[in-house]
């Protein structure tokens, strides 16, 4: 039997971020060198095969070539097995995904249980499905995706199929809540992923809504890059026992020259950044701006130029979202114009450089950007544009 996921063509929804006040910067925090990794390289206890999770779990592994665990996998998946409530703080792109999906799908090839994978974008939730559905290939488990800007009467369809795993993000899962088309108490396992940047988009009240909801007797899994304040008290609410695991390499990755580009005036701008994009080291770009009507006049301005470039933003239907984001991965398009709702949830590997044509809303939005790039070993580029 095969894997059936849902994610159906989608409704247009999403507005222009604006009158968001940003904190100052210093611009020399827009400057560093990209360092010579001296990390002591990890060596992992288990290898796959080690860990007693369902057989077609370990064929699919295998046929997606995973020897060794990734240090989060290493360390989280066997007292995940063992029921462990997790805390893991790790940086984005150490295959934190597997880390939960693997444990919580062997728990429900054993035995009835529900997942429910919360994540703060579209992108984000979709790309979990994904790879909870590359695992799981061969089983006859169900899922739904609940994400905003899609359809919303197919995903009341796939809801009443009862899948096992349901992932979504929690303005959309909230919506179900409301229509009584979740019933939350019949999920034994959750999973908060980019928990601070969930908060950060000002979904702390939602998510302890559904967290309230969910069976008391349950496991949970809390994924961030930061422990904050905030996140701390989540979790301390909202978990048992919880093992903290710490995978997190710095602030900002060592591995990513940045540097600034000054400008005087806002003519200027577009002749630098035309400039930047036609010098031989940039292969792969995203650009960053503020508003949904930003990126697309700059998008728009750029193909324009002959440059090959989309845009995604929160504006845009998730079909488009999509198609963007595909045409982006596979060499489509050498350049993809973003608000910050592409942050956080794209898995792209080889983009060489991040420009921000507007500079962050703060320091910690301005980590998450440059994090697109000098991924996989490789060095990355980040330029922010500063008004000088």
């Amino acid at each position: 039997m095969s894997y059936h996921s849902s994610n159906h063509p989608p409704r247009r929804q999403g507005s222009a971020s604006r009158g968001i006040k940003k904190a100052y910067i210093d611009p020399a925090k827009f400057v560093n060198s990209a360092q010579a990794s001296e990390t002591e390289v990890y060596v992992a206890k288990h290898s796959f095969e080690d860990f007693n999770i369902n057989p077609l779990l370990k064929t699919n592994l295998r046929a997606k070539g995973y020897v060794q665990p990734s240090p989060i996998q290493d360390q989280a998946i066997l007292p995940a097995l063992e029921g462990r409530d997790i805390i893991g703080v790790a940086d984005t792109g150490t295959g934190k995904t597997a880390a939960f999906a693997l444990p919580l799908l062997h728990k429900i090839m054993l035995s009835n249980s529900r997942a429910l994978v919360i994540a703060p974008t579209r992108e984000l939730a979709q790309q979990i499905n994904s790879d909870i559905v590359s695992f799981a290939r061969g089983s006859n488990l169900r899922s739904a995706v609940l994400i905003g800007g899609a359809s919303i009467g197919q995903q009341l369809r796939d809801l009443r199929n009862a899948p096992q795993v349901v992932v979504g993000t929690p303005g959309r899962i909230k919506d179900h809540m409301d229509r009584g088309s979740i019933k939350l108490g019949t999920f034994s396992i959750v999973v908060l992923d980019e928990v601070d940047r969930m908060l950060d988009m000002g979904f702390l009240v939602s998510v302890k809504n559904i967290l309230q909801q969910l069976n008391p007797i349950r496991q949970s899994f809390f994924f961030s890059a930061t422990l904050d304040t905030r996140v701390k008290s989540l979790i301390e609410t909202f978990s048992k026992d919880p093992l903290s695991i710490l995978v997190k390499t710095s602030d900002s990755s060592s591995s990513i020259n940045q540097n600034v580009v000054r400008f005087s005036h806002p003519s200027e701008k577009i002749s630098k950044l035309h400039d930047l994009l036609i010098s031989k080291e940039v292969s792969k770009v995203i650009i960053f701006d503020d508003t949904q009507r930003g990126v697309e006049r700059l998008s728009n301005e750029l193909i324009a130029r002959g440059f090959s470039a989309d845009s995604i933003h929160g504006g845009k239907s998730q079909g488009q979202r999509q198609r963007s984001l595909s045409k982006f991965k596979h060499d489509e398009v050498k350049i993809l114009v973003a608000t910050d709702v592409a942050a956080r949830g794209i898995d792209v590997p080889d983009i060489t450089h991040v420009i921000n044509y507007s500079q962050p809303n703060n320091y910690s939005d301005y980590i998450h950007r440059i994090g697109r790039a000098g991924r996989a070993g490789k060095v990355g580029y980040a330029l922010t544009f500063i008004n000088s």
